[in-house]
């Protein structure tokens, strides 16, 4: 039975029409102004849906049947993509993508951050949106006694067993089938979530998109890995750009992939890879930008925004391994990154060192905490740069950095329900937003990445 305030029932059967997408690329039809969410559905189609779950203010609905498609709607080219949980928007034409995206970007900086008279650009994509991702971290995992390595389905912790994805790189993929076939010769058990046994949890794959240099790390349960001197010698053989075998132990009962003991097996502790003609090291759990080409497109995109002349003084508020520090160090009298992981700061130091970069200093702390101090130094930031989390900027550093009065924020973000949220108490707190610059960091999935130019009111 209907409840009053709820104008749909679990397993009704509804026509509908899709008036949007969600940020995870669900089609969102409404019934009296009541949200259904249903995956596969575009904006402009019109359907029938069958009501999986009646929440009190949205539910979740099944595709039936299309009654009207979309133009922008084409095959997806993966077998797999109805069920694996890794894209969300093969269905959707690129041009599609990409016009979503930047609606999406306008809409929540309008709905959350009250942000509306301020240019977003066209979001700039790719010109060939597939095989783009040179790190791969695919769960290893058992069904029917036999080792899968695959994505989890939507919502769930079954894995889809795959031979190929297609948005990452071939070599990744060979390495991860690989991986799959020697953990079944030797023996090597696939790791269970729910009884919490097994051995292999995951298999982590990294390319240098220029170096080419490969680096492969078993996640394991516990120290012990069956057979270990064989599979490194077969990996050794069957992968020719190889340069680093690690093996990462994970003994707690969690999502999170890495746990905090990692062991070189073979070769070095980190392989090489250039972001324009900056170099980086990077090791096992070091943060990487996935997508190298379109990470270029970014960081010049800051560069931009950030106006240097070689005067300026630059915090980098999250400056993780100093990817984007060292791009602003080459326009800037000083950069001053801070970073709350100590791995990270040592990368950024080492990367420092590898470019000859001698006007950037790393520190390791809170950026609310170190931010005041460096100014009781006499540190007076021109420009700030943050590149925070998916949960954006802390409360406190907001507060800091109105209180530091830079000239000019140049703030790169990967969620933009966060973003405008900030950006709504930048915007009421002494700043101006002058323009955002969406880049399509992940081409198939919802996520949109963005660059947005803040300057000082007069």
């Amino acid at each position: 039975m209907k409840n009053d305030q709820i104008p749909v029932e679990k397993n009704e059967l509804i026509d509908v029409t899709f008036e949007d997408l969600t940020h995870d690329g669900a089609g969102v039809a409404k019934i009296n102004g009541y949200p259904l969410f249903v995956k596969g559905g575009l904006p402009g189609e019109k359907g029938q849906v069958k009501v999986v779950q009646a929440k009190k203010n949205y539910g979740f609905g099944r595709l039936m049947g299309l009654t009207k498609e979309s133009p922008d709607r084409v095959a997806p080219p993966c077998p797999i993509f109805h069920r694996c949980g890794g894209c969300q928007l093969q269905h959707l034409s690129y041009e599609g993508q990409l016009a979503q995206k930047q609606k999406q970007v306008e809409e929540t900086l309008a709905r959350i951050g009250g942000i509306t008279d301020v240019p977003v650009h066209p979001v700039i994509g790719m010109d060939e949106p597939w095989r783009y991702r040179n790190k791969s971290q695919v769960p290893i995992g058992e069904q029917k006694g036999h080792v899968v390595a695959g994505f989890f389905a939507e919502r769930s912790h079954e894995i889809v067993d795959m031979e190929s994805c297609i948005i990452q790189h071939e070599e990744n993929d060979h390495v991860v089938r690989l991986v799959k076939e020697l953990a079944r010769k030797y023996g090597v058990r696939g790791y269970d979530d729910k009884t919490h046994k097994g051995t292999l949890r995951h298999v982590v794959v990294r390319q240098g998109k220029h170096t080419k240099e490969m680096m492969v790390v078993l996640v394991t349960k516990g120290k012990e890995l069956a057979n270990k001197k064989n599979i490194i010698q077969e990996l050794r053989e069957r992968i020719p750009n190889v340069k680093s075998i690690v093996q990462n132990i994970n003994p707690k009962r969690t999502n999170v992939i890495f746990g905090e003991k990692t062991e070189v097996l073979w070769g070095e502790e980190v392989i090489y890879d250039y972001i324009g003609d900056i170099k980086f090291a990077i090791s096992a759990r070091s943060f990487y930008q996935v997508n190298p080409d379109q990470t270029k497109v970014l960081y010049e995109k800051a560069l931009e925004y950030a106006q240097l002349t070689g005067k300026e003084t630059v915090i980098d508020a999250y400056c993780g391994i100093g990817t984007i520090s060292l791009f602003l160090a080459k326009e800037a009298k000083h950069v001053y990154g801070v970073e709350v992981v100590p791995e990270a700061v040592s990368d950024a130091q080492r990367n420092a060192r590898l470019n000859h970069v001698e006007n950037a200093t790393f520190v390791i702390g809170e950026a609310e905490g170190v931010m005041p101090w460096w100014q009781a130094q006499g540190i007076r930031a021109d420009v700030i740069v943050v590149d925070p989390p998916r949960k954006g900027c802390d409360e406190n550093l907001l507060k800091t950095m109105v209180l530091m009065k830079p000239e000019r924020i140049v703030y790169v973000s990967c969620n933009p329900a966060s973003l405008a949220r900030d950006l709504k108490y930048l915007t009421e707190n002494g700043f101006e937003v002058k323009e955002v610059q969406p880049v399509d960091m992940f081409p198939q999935t919802g996520h949109i990445e963005n660059v947005v130019a803040l300057e000082l009111k007069n």
